[in-house]
């Protein structure tokens, strides 16, 4: 909470808090319940078997999506503060081309439309008005983690903010398909995720420090789970 000289609350400041909040929800409709970040495939092939092993593999996701997506989503805020619209033109193009599964691409694209087509909806800012038109022309991929910062940027909230909802997304998404692919507890999964939580600030500190050009999708074992789901006879999730 944000005070004055005198510990009162100042008006007005919770307002960001609730639509990070909004905007950060599992549950907000951009289709995030489709996809499991690879944890169906990885349950299939016994990658992950149990609760330390879902831990280990939702750790992994997080840590990875910190020096990918979460290095784009810091430099597409800052393009979308400024108003450049080239250059979030460009880091879009650099997020899709790091997507080197179809499933991975379809996410990342499919939910970044969607987060696009409700911010403008229930914002009405004119910056993701403009990116929507952008998206529907075919003139950029409008991945996800784009959409994310554009958003955040136009209602004022803060990179870090950005950052931090990006990655919470990244684990709830794994911890959320677990409990319709495992045996796994509500309280076990709650736990996972308040632990993976903790690391966001020094996370963050290190993607905003990166340059664009540090952003890496080197992730072997995720992507040849991806390539596994495809062919899989039986799948609850599209990746």
């Amino acid at each position: 909470m944000t005070t004055n000289d005198y510990g009162d609350a100042v008006p007005g400041a919770a307002a960001p808090l609730a639509r990070a909040l909004q905007f950060g929800d599992s549950m907000f409709p951009i289709g995030g319940f489709a996809f499991s970040g690879g944890l169906e495939s990885a349950i299939q092939k016994r990658v992950v078997t149990d609760a330390d092993t879902l831990h280990a593999y939702a750790r992994t996701a997080v840590e990875q999506a910190a020096l990918g997506d979460g290095i784009a989503v810091i430099w597409a805020h800052r393009a979308a503060a400024a108003g450049d619209l080239a250059e979030l033109v460009r880091i879009d193009e650099r997020v899709f081309a790091r997507k080197l599964s179809g499933e991975t691409r379809m996410m990342s694209v499919r939910m970044g439309k969607k987060f696009t087509e409700m911010g403008a909806e229930v914002t009405a800012e004119p910056l993701l008005k403009t990116w929507r038109m952008h998206i529907d022309a075919g003139a950029t991929p409008g991945c996800y983690p784009v959409a994310l910062a554009a958003n955040f940027a136009a209602q004022g909230l803060t990179a870090r903010d950005a950052f931090v909802v990006h990655q919470y997304g990244v684990a709830a998404m794994i911890l959320s398909a677990a409990l319709r692919l495992m045996k796994i507890s509500h309280v076990d999964t709650q736990r996972m995720l308040y632990q993976i939580n903790g690391a966001a600030g020094a996370a963050y500190e290190t993607a905003a420090a990166a340059r664009l050009s540090d952003m890496a999708g080197f992730a072997p074992l995720t992507e040849i789970l991806a390539a596994a789901h495809v062919k899989a006879h039986v799948r609850l999730f599209m990746n």
